[in-house]
């Protein structure tokens, strides 16, 4: 991207300031995927040089980007394209004894499929009403034990080499099952589809488990839940994750500190 690049960008977006419009042509670049997540970024002096901008104003516009989370300064390294989020588990919010204490949990898909997303999930992932999507049904657990379910819907233009060779959804079973898939989704995302999450966003609420949720649980029907809604964000900021996952709400814990 050349110095007349960074005026079309301030041209485009009259309303912000000349560091923000430079900010967001740098983010650009990232989302193109000429600065690629955990890559340098060049030299202050270079991008100022290359955009025709004083070096302040460049400065300016990397911290914007490290306010917004995309980029981050590594002292006596440099400035780099932040890798994303690794998984950020559900298990934050859960107390589940001692077991599974500061490891992920272990991972098992109960059952993927192509079907029209519901109308939540279509909003948050900006699809169509009715339009398709890839859901998963997958399991978590602590030493053998469950813990949390997961409903997790991703689209079909970023997740398609995940979706299984036909459509509708059937059990995770036989010679296209993901058996081999990690505990970790994110990273996976990232290896398999070129996706990279870089934030999320979770809201918590309560509710009690239908019959099926409460057998993949080992709970009874009508058992209080924990349900945790999640958007997922890619580089762009667009939400490219729609996942709900419940547990036992007696497990249940959250603490924030307030300075």
């Amino acid at each position: 991207m050349q110095a007349s690049d960074t005026r079309t960008a301030v041209a485009e977006h009259p309303g912000l300031a000349r560091y923000a419009a430079l900010a967001a042509a740098l983010r650009q670049r990232v989302v193109r995927g000429e600065w690629l997540p955990g890559t340098a970024l060049p030299a202050e002096q270079a991008l100022a040089a290359e955009h025709g901008v004083a070096l302040g104003t460049m400065r300016r516009a990397l911290e914007l980007l490290v306010e917004q989370g995309l980029i981050e300064r590594i002292h006596g390294k440099g400035t780099f394209v932040r890798s994303g989020i690794a998984g950020a588990s559900m298990l934050r919010f859960f107390r589940f004894g001692d077991g599974g204490a500061g490891q992920a949990p272990d991972s098992r898909i109960l059952a993927r499929g192509v079907l029209a997303a519901p109308a939540d999930a279509a909003r948050a992932l900006g699809l169509a009403p009715g339009e398709s999507a890839l859901r998963l049904q997958r399991l978590r657990l602590i030493d053998g034990e469950p813990c949390l379910l997961e409903h997790i819907w991703l689209p079909l233009d970023l997740f398609g080499a995940l979706a299984p060779q036909e459509e509708g959804e059937t059990p995770a079973t036989g010679a296209d099952a993901p058996s081999g898939w990690p505990a970790l989704l994110y990273p996976f995302y990232a290896a398999r589809c070129g996706v990279h999450v870089q934030r999320a966003v979770d809201e918590i609420g309560f509710g009690v488990l239908t019959a099926p949720q409460a057998r993949s649980l080992g709970l009874a029907a009508g058992h209080p839940c924990a349900v945790v809604t999640r958007r997922a964000m890619d580089l762009a900021g667009r939400c490219v994750e729609w996942r709900v996952t419940r547990g036992d709400a007696h497990a249940f814990h959250y603490s924030v500190t307030l300075i």
